[in-house]
């Protein structure tokens, strides 16, 4: 029986466990968002919250113990210069588990882990456009009602545009009756 055992074994050994969750704490910290199954994204927020909690504080021994659980130094300079100004003043909770479905090869449920104060969430679908299928039966003649609406807005263009021709002949009048008037009154004075 496994009673109040705490943690997941991943199908590892200890050593092998710690590994795979060192190099996902370092990929995570790196990127800031990765994708793995969801046992193991499950697994890494629980090792890898204490450390950025740790890494809240900036001294030489907070960076000596964050570095003895991540074992790579430009992940650790990488948290302490740019990941703890931004998630400086939350209390926890710095990673967000999503579910993504089922892997097609083993159907392992997968997941993605982010920092949350690093990534948006947006819809996958927002982003993508509907694929347009051609189905049966259906045929590609306009219906009826785009037909109308077709023949409305043409319609509108056609009334809008001789307004706007109507509109520029006055101006044009006015600039080439101005220029006649003053045509008018030099000619008149040289006359004289």
């Amino acid at each position: 029986m496994r009673h109040q055992v705490k943690g997941r074994k991943l199908g590892r050994s200890t050593p092998h466990r710690k590994a795979t969750l060192q190099a996902l704490a370092v990929a995570l910290i790196k990127k800031q968002r990765i994708q793995t199954t969801l046992p193991k994204a499950k697994e890494l927020r629980t090792f890898v919250e204490p450390i950025i909690t740790k890494a809240k504080e900036d001294t030489t021994h907070n960076r000596r113990q964050v570095f003895s659980k991540l074992r790579d130094k430009y992940a650790v300079t990488e948290l302490f210069d740019n990941i703890i100004p931004e998630v400086g003043d939350r209390p926890g909770g710095y990673t967000r588990v999503l579910k993504l479905g089922r892997r097609l090869g083993d159907s392992a449920q997968m997941a993605v882990i982010e920092l949350v104060d690093f990534n948006d969430v947006k819809p996958e679908s927002a982003d993508k456009k509907k694929k347009r299928t051609r189905r049966a039966g259906k045929s590609n003649k306009p219906t009826e009602s785009t037909e109308e609406t077709s023949k409305e807005v043409k319609s509108e263009e056609n009334k809008e545009a001789p307004k706007a021709k109507k509109e520029e002949k006055p101006a044009e009048t006015k600039a080439s009756s101005d220029s006649k008037k003053e045509e008018k009154a030099d000619s008149p004075s040289e006359e004289k």
